[in-house]
């Protein structure tokens, strides 16, 4: 393995538990990501009272948003979004984002309304779970949103083609950027983590490289070895050990290069602008409407962060004398 920061098997590892780390197989196609969520998952999972199943979903879709946006190149956001389109269903959506800064946060919905649907979900304690929620393979949906910071946003639907997230999102980068993708993806409730390895197209120059050179090319069984390595890891290996010591453990046979990680952290992009800019779409006359019900103000809560904003009578007429 050689690494920036070369790793070996008798090395005192230094856990860094909110991280994407990137690898590379020399003189090959491939490349992967591990990301590992401790703290950042913490605060994400801590601003609502959610189940057991919802909290380890949220971790394994934080997991993957962050594995995602390191597959595209742009200024922006990457978020997941699952929705369902079963009324019956006990979870009614739920998205996680991940910035290009390593920025991330997530949000859900679900039914808990009686105490039947309560003890439904304390009997659920997996993501698996969470997810089946949607309906069988085929129905609910799911889509990976694209938001560039200038440009236009790109919506992806994925396919439910399997009874996991990780699988439908391997599906998804096969079928429609043709990149062959593994993804694996876990969370215990209190960590979570993920890793995804990709066998990229040669270019032209590349494949006459590799064809003029046999040093330049990878041999023919490697995609094959790397996807039988990474079916290996296990989901408390993923949620516990650090990032270079699983890319260790998988790979310590190949010829790895390991650049400097990307720190993950929870934070929110609202704020009391964007705020307003809500309540000039429901009109003022509703929302003076509104503040005169609640007593002279009403506050607008942010669901991810848990911020809260309160605005007067005043404040709702300054917003349209603007």
């Amino acid at each position: 393995m050689t690494p920036n920061n070369p790793i070996q098997e008798t090395d005192t590892i230094v856990i860094d538990n909110d991280i994407r780390q990137r690898f590379f197989i020399e003189d090959s196609p491939v490349r992967g990501d591990v990301v590992r969520l401790s703290r950042s998952y913490a605060n994400t999972i801590a601003q609502k009272p959610y189940p057991e199943a919802i909290r380890r979903l949220l971790g394994e879709m934080l997991s993957a948003a962050s594995l995602l946006i390191g597959t595209v190149k742009i200024n922006g956001r990457l978020s997941i979004q699952l929705q369902s389109s079963d009324s019956e269903s006990l979870l009614n959506w739920a998205m996680a984002e991940c910035d290009q800064d390593g920025i991330i946060r997530a949000l859900a919905s679900w039914k808990a309304d009686n105490d039947e649907q309560v003890q439904a979900w304390d009997n659920m304690t997996h993501a698996k779970e969470a997810f089946a929620e949607l309906g069988a393979p085929g129905q609910g949906l799911l889509f990976i949103n694209i938001q560039p910071d200038n440009g236009e946003p790109y919506q992806g639907i994925v396919e439910r083609t399997h009874d996991n997230l990780a699988d439908c999102l391997a599906h998804y980068q096969k079928q429609s950027a043709q990149i062959p993708t593994l993804i694996n993806l876990a969370s215990d409730g209190l960590q979570a983590g993920g890793i995804l390895v990709q066998m990229l197209p040669r270019t032209f120059d590349e494949t006459i490289e590799a064809e003029q050179n046999e040093d330049a090319g990878i041999d023919d069984d490697l995609w094959t070895r790397l996807s039988v390595l990474t079916r290996t890891v296990k989901s408390d290996e993923l949620t516990t050990l650090a990032a270079n010591e699983i890319i260790y453990r998988l790979y310590n046979e190949e010829n790895v290069v390991v650049p400097d990680p990307v720190a993950l952290a929870f934070g929110c992009t609202c704020s009391r602008e964007k705020s307003a800019m809500a309540i000039e779409q429901v009109g003022e006359a509703e929302a003076l409407d509104i503040i005169d019900e609640q007593g002279g103000s009403f506050e607008m809560d942010c669901g991810f962060c848990g911020e809260v904003y309160k605005f007067t009578k005043d404040d709702v007429q300054a917003i349209f004398a603007e």
